[in-house]
């Protein structure tokens, strides 16, 4: 009964939309999919994924787009809500990090982790944890824009990682 089901989207609300879309599309190298504008509501959502791991090729009308934006796997759902990138009081989300813990983080998969930081080091990307702090050796932690936690992370090393 639930073979066709699969994870579609993680959803993160962000600040400004701006920083948000270069760091996910520049720093991460996701492609910006889709955005859709509620004015009623005051919000945007803007969904982003990795070109290889679309299931079919992303259709040129929009119409037809939509429908494939929600059959894919594993994209990312960034919520805006109107007005926060301007609020010189606005706080920011919380990241479900620290307490009241909650959310913890996404995780984004790369051939070599430590490429990766060495270029995210040159992008000027905050660390949480770098590839060798730690007990776990050979992954990391980076954060976005909004604080969120990304993990970095090898396939091929995670079976040493976990002990697996």
């Amino acid at each position: 009964m639930t073979e066709a089901y699969r994870l579609n989207q993680t959803m993160l609300r962000i600040k400004d939309p701006e920083a948000s879309i270069g760091f996910y599309t520049n720093v991460l190298g996701m492609t910006l999919i889709e955005k859709f504008d509620f004015p009623a509501m005051k919000f945007s959502l803007y969904f982003l994924g990795y070109d290889n791991s679309f299931t079919t090729p992303m259709p040129d009308s929009r119409e037809e787009r939509v429908v494939w934006l929600f059959a894919q796997p594993a994209l990312l759902e960034l919520t805006h809500n109107w007005g926060t990138e301007t609020d010189a009081g606005f706080a920011g989300y919380h990241n479900g990090n620290s307490d009241p813990r909650g959310f913890g983080h996404i995780g984004i998969s790369v051939p070599d982790v430590y490429a990766a930081c060495e270029r995210f080091e040159a992008a000027g990307v905050r660390f949480i944890k770098r590839p060798d702090d730690g007990a776990m050796k050979g992954l990391a932690f980076i954060q976005d824009p909004d604080d969120y936690w990304i993990e970095i992370l090898a396939p091929a090393a995670m079976g040493q990682i976990t002990g697996g």
